[in-house]
């Protein structure tokens, strides 16, 4: 089967293809397991350079189209190469680019296209018809949770004919390692250690977070949190949170950005990861803690709820309770250790891993295939059917 996976969002930064490779490991990681599953599959993305490479049997082709292009230039130039890579499914990362999924549809009438969810929201109400007709050409629509379907639908933006998937956003190349040499090489401490890897925003909620670090550590004296963030508009607020509490003075670590390699070293090294997050389209950090065996301790939000099997590893708490959270940290601190690690990683593996995502992208893609060509000769039937005889 031949999948051309398309992406219309041109980098603000206008950075090189071999860079946007190593920026956007989900392009990659996305592409690599539905290749492996079987799928033939060339990776078409916006971008101000034209190039292209191959990677792992992989074709990626870089080019200008998008919102950056002139129309004419886009549909051309894009036409022409689809045209060429003669695909049986077009995989659209992005619920939100209407106007190029409509050109992609009248390029390809006969392909079935599947968008893909990254964290989209329904827009407001004088934007919702230009949406409706952008999402009505989906023969697919897949999320990380089919919870997250449920605003667009009630919003009257998905057509009761689109089918929806539930499968997770991307997978995580991170593996388990031993923790004592993790703990040697990232210096990490405490009983138990814990990690945060995400924004500092009102989002991730990093105020309840340490809200509730502060009651687990009168029950656990031992406890020692680190955090790596990037963006951080509340850093000054968690600052001082931080500053006025003896709980969490000594034993909370603002470690701020770190290299991603880094990243996997220290979730080797934690004993648990914790994020307070209200929203999410699926949650990478999340991804990354489960391909090392790093117990969760997350929010119960619909991504996350099925990124850990509805919480069958590691614990969930609910957006916004700091006690919620003390008390989820204590019982899943209870059982920390090599079997605990291990039932995460198994998880990771039978539900996260490449060959589990490229299993469900290939059903997916499969699926959809059926479906087009059973719709194809339904409508072809019905055009020439002549209707039932008279005598």
């Amino acid at each position: 089967m031949n999948v051309v996976q398309i992406s219309f969002f041109n980098d603000p930064a206008g950075r090189l293809p071999e860079e946007l490779l190593v920026a956007w490991p989900s392009l990659v990681d996305v592409a690599d397991a539905a290749c492996q599953a079987g799928a033939r599959v060339a990776v078409v993305q916006a971008c101000a350079h034209s190039q292209h490479l191959e990677r792992r049997d992989v074709r990626y082709y870089f080019m200008p189209f998008g919102h950056s292009s002139p129309a004419s230039a886009r549909n051309g130039a894009l036409g022409e190469l689809l045209r060429a890579l003669a695909p049986d499914v077009c995989h659209v990362h992005g619920l939100g680019f209407h106007q190029d999924v409509l050109a992609l549809a009248a390029m390809l009438p006969r392909i079935p296209i599947v968008l893909q969810d990254h964290a989209n929201r329904p827009p407001r109400l004088w934007r919702r018809a230009l949406w409706r007709r952008g999402l009505s050409v989906a023969s697919g629509i897949t999320f990380c949770s089919l919870e997250q379907a449920r605003p667009f639908v009630d919003a009257g933006l998905i057509d009761s004919r689109t089918e929806l998937y539930a499968i997770p956003e991307s997978t995580c190349r991170f593996l388990p390692g031993d923790q004592a040499e993790a703990r040697r090489a990232t210096d990490l401490r405490g009983d138990p250690a814990v990690l945060w890897v995400g924004h500092l925003d009102v989002n991730k909620d990093p105020l309840t977070v340490l809200g509730g670090i502060s009651e687990a550590a009168r029950v656990l004296p031992g406890l020692q949190m680190y955090c790596c963030f990037g963006v951080a508009p509340l850093l000054r607020e968690v600052q001082a949170r931080i500053a006025q509490d003896p709980l969490l003075r000594e034993r909370v670590h603002l470690l701020g950005r770190v290299p991603h390699e880094r990243v996997q070293h220290l979730m080797r090294a934690a004993d648990l990861f914790v994020l307070g997050s209200h929203r999410e389209g699926s949650g990478f950090s999340l991804i990354e803690a489960l391909a090392c065996g790093l117990p969760p301790v997350v929010t119960d939000i619909p991504s996350f709820r099925s990124l850990t099997g509805a919480g069958a590893v590691g614990a969930l708490w609910p957006c916004g309770d700091p006690r919620a959270l003390c008390a989820a940290l204590l019982s899943v601190a209870a059982h920390v250790g090599p079997a605990g690690r291990a039932t995460v990683r198994t998880h990771f593996e039978h539900e996260l891993s490449f060959d589990a995502l490229g299993l469900k992208l290939a059903a997916m893609y499969q699926d959809m295939v059926a479906r087009k060509g059973s719709t194809v000769l339904a409508a072809t039937r019905a055009k020439y059917d002549p209707g039932p005889r008279t005598s």
